[in-house]
């Protein structure tokens, strides 16, 4: 798939075959693709926690109250940024590039994904960081539903909107 039409067609998937995981090499290249992100000052304040056990996703399932499907795809990667690896402020921002290349890496691999917000929720945010036994510096900032698609892929319409858009000047 070309970058661009991997741009245009990414969309939020949330229904997976229950019966089928990703690869452990999958994910890999996800993680990998992730990490590629640009970053402020090359810090790249960011870590990942792979969460593939059953009883943690359906904690998870009963935590977080857009991710009722969690279980059915069988793997989140959490993105956390870490502020204490950070340049500045940029450890709220980093992550979140990161995650997006997760996203569209999947997309270009026939994966499912689905982004869920935690940050900055703080409830969520607490939540999981108590789940998750994350150190103090770690910030959980969206979880990720990774799996096998259960429907047939559908593009979503365009979002091009010429009223967002303005040259040189608001």
């Amino acid at each position: 798939m070309d970058l661009l039409q991997g741009l245009l067609t990414r969309r939020s998937i949330r229904s997976y075959q229950s019966h089928e995981k990703i690869s452990k090499e999958e994910l890999v290249d996800l993680l990998k693709a992730a990490m590629q992100a640009p970053s402020a000052m090359n810090k790249q304040p960011w870590s990942f926690v792979v969460v593939d056990s059953p009883d943690i996703l359906e904690k998870i399932e009963k935590l977080h109250p857009y991710a009722a499907f969690v279980k059915d795809a069988g793997t989140a990667i959490i993105v956390c940024g870490n502020r204490a690896d950070s340049y500045e402020e940029y450890w709220k921002v980093d992550p979140l590039l990161a995650g997006q290349n997760l996203l569209l890496a999947a997309h270009g691999m026939g994966l499912g994904a689905c982004w869920c917000g935690i940050y900055p929720d703080e409830a969520r945010t607490q939540t999981f960081i108590k789940l998750l036994g994350l150190p103090e510096n770690v910030i959980p900032m969206a979880l990720i539903v990774v799996g096998i698609p259960s429907v047939p892929f559908v593009a979503p319409t365009s979002r091009y909107d010429t009223k967002k858009v303005h040259f040189n000047k608001w």
